[in-house]
Formats: structure tokens, C-alpha cells, sequence
């Protein structure tokens, strides 16, 4: 990250502000044509832009679409590596966004979130910290969203599931990866806590699937919610199975079809494609069931997980029964816990 020396609190920003510890909708136009004048936001601006938001006391909805936005392009677009987010870039962030440790606006959650979508990669150590931070809202009845919001203090409401759903989205970024054992411990610390409340069914759910994810992926085959969506468009853009090439070749020569047998090139095609399909669907199929596998270092894992206080819980249960039904091969430790759950 270049860091350039910048003035006293916004420099010449602050002046800008028609009323200070206010900022309002004209401040807004007038940072935002500064701030975005040549295009671009440096590290001088962002720490300005910080500043800024510090030192208001009243601010406009229009200043919370401008926080996250000028930020979220320094950060993504315009600190190195572009694009990424580095260990240090996401300490930077987290130091500026954080008071005491911990986050104060919904305004610094919406940056940190929308900065976890825009990358395409981004250390662990941001998305705990969001979650956490998430889950103090919940668990403590504090934090940005504890503040005007009756929030059921240790349970897990809609909002919040949809909330952490998103982060967990947002964190795979377009490459779908699986859900990593660090946000496994993270939601099972927050099951953990709540068991005993009246969360949201949203939550069994997520924290089931979630934790599946982590247990039955392979590192050779990713399979997030999107990509079994977009399955179909990824199948299209596959380099391994020349569909372009099948599809060409079948045709080539359809500028003499009627001297070649049109109805045998159309044949011919259609057998072409239905294999590559057979192809492509028996790796796909085989990937699947050895991502499926839970081995003996995640069995291991889930063990310690389940054993802590000596009882399996509804949603531990229904994890258990998820492995269960989905894994076709699961490790002899775990196996007494299963049958325990059935």
C-alpha cells in the first residue's frame, strides 16, 4: 500500500464541510467531485474520507453510499495488489473501522462486507473478524446491529442468518471456494452459544450446510450454491471438453450437406454432444463422491466439536444426519456418533 503523508484531520477535505461534525448532502456532492476527480482514491484520500466519518457527529444516507464507495475502491481497486486484499491491507482496515476492538455503525459493517464481495480474495482474518462481530451483535446484544433494533439477546434472528449467509457468499468470491475451517469454528462457537435460545430455523440451516461444506469438499472440486446454479454456463466455458470443437467439427460440412446425407451429419452431431455430455458428467459425478468423503482429520475435528459438553444438540443432530445421508464414506471414528444421533 503507498501511503502518502496527509494533512491534519482530512486537510483540505475538512474544509469542504459547510458545518462541522455535520455532514450533509451538498458536503457530499463536494467530496464526492474532489475525492473522484482524476478517477482515482488514494491512500490520502481513504484515511480523509476516515477522518471525516470520525470527526461527524450527523450524517446523511447520501455520506453512507460515498463511505463505502470511495473506500471499497481504494481498498479493492486501487491499494496493491488490485483486486485483492492483503493480509496488511485487511489490517489496515480493520484498524480503522474498529473502536475498543469492535465496530461502532452499521456504515463500517456495510464497507467490510462490500469490500469481502469486490475482491477476489481476501485473508481469513477479515471475514472472522465481520462474523464476530456479527455474532457480538447477537450473542451480547451489542455493536451496530444492537443499536436501534431489538435484537432477542443470545439468539440468532433472520436478519442476522441473512446477514452472515451473505458474508459467507460474499467471502467465496467468484472462485466459490469452500467454506474454510476457520469460519467452521466461528459458526460452531456461535451454535455453541445459542443452542439454548430461540434462533430462527434459518439458522439450523445454514449452520448444517455451512459446516457440511467444510467437511465434504475437496480441494479438486468446489461446489458452491452459484456454481450448481450456473452449472450449465460453467459446462459451456469448460476447456476440458471441446464442445466448440465437437460442434464445428460435426458441421463442417454443412455447406455440402445435401451431397454428404444432411440426416447423417445431424446424427452424428447429436451422438458427438451426448458423449461429451456422458464425459463431463461421469468426472463430475466422480468428484462429487470424493469431495463427499469425510476423513479422519475431519472426523477428528467434528469429534472435539461435538464432544465439548458431552450432549449432540438439534442442529449438531442434524448435521450428523446430513453426513449421514450425503457422505458415502465416512471414517470409522465417527461412525458411534452417527448411530448415537439416529
Amino acid at each position: 500500500m503507498n501511503r502518502e503523508p496527509i494533512a491534519a484531520p482530512a486537510g483540505r477535505f475538512a474544509e469542504l464541510i459547510e458545518t462541522p461534525g455535520a455532514i450533509g448532502p451538498r458536503d457530499v456532492r463536494h467530496l464526492r467531485g474532489e475525492v473522484f476527480r482524476d478517477g482515482l482514491v488514494s491512500f490520502a484520500e481513504a484515511e480523509a474520507v476516515f477522518a471525516l466519518d470520525a470527526a461527524a457527529t450527523n450524517r446523511c444516507p447520501e455520506w453512507t453510499v460515498f463511505f463505502v464507495e470511495a473506500l471499497t475502491d481504494f481498498i479493492v481497486n486501487q491499494a496493491e495488489p488490485r483486486g485483492y486484499v492483503s493480509l496488511a491491507n485487511a489490517q489496515w482496515l480493520i484498524d480503522r473501522v474498529s473502536h475498543d476492538g469492535h465496530l461502532d455503525t452499521v456504515t463500517e459493517l456495510e464497507l467490510l462486507v462490500k469490500v469481502l464481495d469486490r475482491a477476489q480474495s481476501s485473508p481469513d482474518m477479515l471475514v472472522r473478524f465481520v462474523i464476530t462481530e456479527i455474532g457480538r451483535a447477537v450473542l451480547e446484544g451489542e455493536g451496530p446491529l444492537a443499536c436501534g433494533r431489538r435484537l432477542a439477546k443470545g439468539a440468532i434472528g433472520e436478519a442476522e442468518v441473512e446477514l452472515i449467509r451473505r458474508v459467507l457468499y460474499a467471502f467465496g468470491g467468484e472462485a466459490g471456494i469452500a467454506i474454510s475451517r476457520t469460519e467452521a469454528e466461528i459458526l460452531f462457537d456461535l451454535n455453541d452459544r445459542s443452542m439454548q435460545a430461540d434462533n430462527h430455523p434459518a439458522w439450523g440451516e445454514l449452520f448444517v450446510k455451512a459446516i457440511a461444506n467444510y467437511l465434504m469438499a475437496a480441494a479438486s472440486y468446489q461446489a458452491p450454491p452459484r456454481a450448481v446454479a450456473l452449472a450449465r454456463e460453467e459446462w459451456l466455458e469448460d476447456d476440458s471438453i471441446d464442445i466448440r470443437g465437437t460442434i464445428i467439427g460435426a458441421f463442417a460440412g454443412l455447406g455440402q450437406m445435401f451431397t454428404q446425407g444432411f440426416f447423417d451429419d445431424v446424427v452424428d452431431a447429436h451422438q458427438q454432444i451426448e458423449r461429451a455430455w456422458a464425459e463431463r458428467n461421469r468426472r463430475v459425478e466422480a468428484a462429487e463422491a470424493a469431495a463427499a468423503i469425510v476423513g479422519e482429520d475431519e472426523a477428528d475435528w467434528l469429534i472435539d466439536r461435538l464432544s465439548r459438553d458431552g450432549i449432540v444438540h438439534d442442529n449438531e443432530r442434524a448435521l450428523l444426519s446430513f453426513i449421514r445421508r450425503h457422505s458415502p464414506d465416512i471414517h470409522p471414528r465417527l461412525k458411534p456418533w452417527l448411530e448415537k444421533s439416529a
